[in-house]
């Protein structure tokens, strides 16, 4: 747990009377709940209380004044009592002797389920902190998927943690402050509950940085006193306006909260603001009864201040994924200071301070009716889908992270349907938020009617229209640039499976072709025999071991003397007859062309089997290749398939006369001769003569030749040469 371990009774004398705190719990619960209900929490009291006799925090106070802080945090929300229960005995668990059946039987099984929710976040031990965080993180998650109550019985608990967080070392105490900013804040404001969100920041940066928490609240209060005359000119002149037009609206100022100033006033770099720039802006809030009514109040104070152009959002026809609900406005006020300005429904004012935690309503059916609640349980689902495609708890917490930070941008599908993106989210991120299979299969993208690069980030009010293929693949440069984590992981996911299955069908063709030599075929293989022949591998499947041979890991001519029963010390014979291994140019990145040699169809190749890569297939003369000699047992034999369809990456440099045009008529031949070139730069040389670098996507050899052939008939070529390394 966060916060201190309890300390024995006698290690302290002093403390805080828990019983006047449970009675003012229960006199806070007596505002919205049953009777019977306020009674079962008072026996909740007395159970932890007698739970946890003897127990105290470091700062002396009893045990039990920690849970009953953190279910009033709970009761201040106005939760469902079984949370109230489940928020007072959520350590009983884990710090006495006290099992989850017997909190069953005395408060029914809904409250064990949060309490040991609740309580399973923090059990196990790991290597590494970062690796705790991250399983923890992970734990929560899928705990929240299960029941979103024990992430916000976590959140309490944090929130009373912090608040009492002064009483540890320095060290430990930024620690804590530090987990809580990057993991429990953002999750609080990603679920809505934006008052415990503002807290737990305003807290931690006192912990953090308690000096220039201390100038800054310094600052803020002299700014306070200094704006007290404009603010009141200005909130008479709003509550003026809308009494004109008959529009009954409550009018609050609104101030932003410590950390909030210095996040905007650190800023990104060249964003950067002063105090008083950050502290010149006004805010008010307009509380009314109705959606009509917002938007009434929108054109009156149009009508009285000018508006800030692009300032305008509107939250209320298209939310935040959290369920925020408003509209914002910035006016320019008298003396040109800004007056930032919120308007929205009483309603929308609880969801906005509440978030999944206003009007709480668990039952699925009722879920629908608060709006928070419903995008959170998206969430929790999408969280889900994430959690089975990462591949351990660190890739798990970089990927939700990504998500708990969102800064919304709007976009439309073709036939009109809103999607909510992060800024900075790509057409390939938007391909998986809508299916993980458009996504997987997505070639192309139009933005409004224009074929546009995948990599291009979104813009709100622009519409996507998604091109997918079935034999489309995930290209892992994707990676390169998609923002979301649900893209991303699904991504990690379809490449994993992809080289799995790209591996194995290589694996089998490698062993096929080792197996010929010892005139066996792998389906001729007696059960006994093959399992005889894996198990000396140290391998419990044929695909085990194919998928090692495709990747590298294991030679094929070594597997295929084992599952012929034949010892390993006989060396392959090599008769020069021996077919070979055909490439067909789609085998996926299990097999890659390298980079030193740039081997294309109908050049002399041979393969070299490279641990963990694949094959990795070279020309025969290349340079590198004497650095492989030394592993002869590594060579295989191979040949390009006779008709291949695809393109490949050939480098040819181009000694030019340095001239006006001639690298657009140079660029023009390769065109006209169906090259494509995929990268081109130019370097100078002696004045007169320059160098072309190009990299073009040619079908073959043959090919190449006639693209070469028909640029030597240039007046302006000089010489072409094919760079091989």
């Amino acid at each position: 747990m966060a916060h201190a371990d309890p300390l024995p009774a006698e290690a302290t004398q002093t403390g805080t009377d828990p019983g006047r705190r449970v009675s003012e719990l229960c006199s806070l619960l007596e505002t919205y709940l049953e009777p019977e209900q306020v009674q079962t929490v008072y026996r909740a009291y007395q159970f932890g209380a007698s739970a946890h006799d003897g127990q105290r925090r470091l700062s002396g106070e009893p045990y039990i004044t920690h849970p009953v802080a953190v279910a009033k945090v709970l009761g201040e929300m106005r939760l469902d009592y079984q949370s109230i229960v489940a928020a007072i005995l959520h350590d009983v668990i884990e710090d006495t002797p006290t099992a989850k059946e017997h909190i069953a039987e005395d408060f029914g099984e809904e409250v064990a389920e949060l309490v040991d929710g609740v309580s399973k976040l923090t059990q196990i031990q790991f290597e590494s902190k970062a690796e705790a965080q991250a399983a923890n993180f992970r734990k929560m998650m899928m705990a929240m998927s299960r029941d979103i109550r024990v992430i916000i019985i976590k959140l309490a608990d944090r929130l009373h943690n912090m608040r009492t967080v002064w009483v540890m070392p320095p060290h430990k105490r930024r620690r804590i402050a530090r987990e809580t900013l990057d993991i429990y804040a953002p999750i609080a404001n990603r679920l809505g509950i934006n008052n415990v969100r503002i807290e737990l920041e305003d807290l931690c940066f006192a912990a953090i940085h308690p000096m220039r928490c201390r100038v800054i609240k310094a600052q803020v209060r002299k700014a306070r006193r200094n704006q007290k005359a404009v603010v009141g000119k200005v909130r008479d002149a709003l509550q003026g306006r809308l009494a004109e037009v008959g529009i009954e609206a409550t009018l609050e100022s609104r101030e932003k909260h410590l950390y909030s100033i210095y996040q905007k006033m650190r800023g990104e770099v060249g964003d950067r603001k002063g105090f008083n720039a950050v502290l010149d802006v006004y805010g008010f809030r307009v509380i009314v009864d109705s959606v009509d009514s917002c938007y009434r109040v929108l054109g009156a104070l149009h009508g009285l201040y000018k508006p800030v152009p692009g300032c305008f959002k509107d939250y209320i026809a298209i939310p935040k994924s959290n369920g925020y609900q408003s509209l914002h406005t910035t006016l320019w006020g008298p003396q040109g200071i800004q007056i930032e300005v919120q308007i929205r429904t009483t309603e929308m004012h609880r969801v906005a301070e509440m978030g999944v935690a206003a009007h709480w309503m668990y039952k699925a059916g009722e879920a629908a009716q608060n709006t928070a609640q419903s995008r959170a349980r998206e969430w929790v689902k999408d969280l889900l889908e994430m959690q089975k495609n990462a591949g351990n708890p660190l890739e798990f917490i970089e990927n939700v992270k990504i998500d708990l930070f969102p800064d919304e941008v709007y976009v439309f599908t073709p036939s009109g349907d809103i999607m909510e993106m992060p800024r900075g989210a790509t057409l390939v991120d938007f391909a998986y938020a809508v299916h993980s299979d458009i996504g997987d299969t997505c070639l192309a993208a139009k933005v409004d009617k224009r074929l546009v690069p995948l990599r291009t980030q979104l813009e709100t009010g622009q519409t996507i229209d998604i091109i997918t293929a079935p034999g489309a693949r995930p290209n892992p440069a994707w990676l390169d640039f998609v923002v979301t984590a649900k893209a991303r992981s699904a991504i990690r996911h379809s490449l994993k499976n992809l080289r799995h299955e790209e591996a194995i069908s290589l694996g089998r063709r490698l062993l096929e072709q080792a197996l010929e030599s010892v005139s066996l075929e792998l389906d001729q293989i007696p059960p006994e025999q093959m399992e005889r022949g894996l198990a000396a591998q140290g391998f419990e499947t044929l695909e085990g071991l194919l998928e090692n041979i495709g990747l590298g890991r294991r030679m094929p001519w070594l597997a295929a003397r084992h599952l012929a029963g034949l010892s390993d010390d006989v060396v392959e014979s090599d008769d020069g007859d021996r077919q070979r291994l055909t490439i067909r140019g789609t085998e996926g990145a299990v097999v890659t062309f390298a980079r030193c040699c740039n081997p294309i169809p109908g050049d002399p190749i041979i393969g070299f089997a490279s641990s963990g890569r694949g094959m990795v297939v070279h020309l025969q003369d290349c340079k590198n290749l004497h650095e492989y000699r030394k592993h002869p047992e590594k060579w295989l034999d191979v040949q390009w398939e006779p008709e291949i369809d695809r393109d490949f990456s050939v480098p040819v440099r181009v000694d030019v006369v340095n001239e006006r045009g001639v690298l657009a008529g140079v660029a023009a031949t390769i065109s006209e001769s169906e090259g494509n070139i995929l990268n081109v730069s130019v370097d100078e040389r002696e004045g007169m003569i320059a160098t072309i670098n190009f990299s073009i996507a040619v079908k073959g050899r043959r090919h190449l030749a006639r693209i070469m052939r028909r640029l030597r008939v240039l007046n302006s070529v000089l010489r072409i040469t094919r760079v091989k390394g």
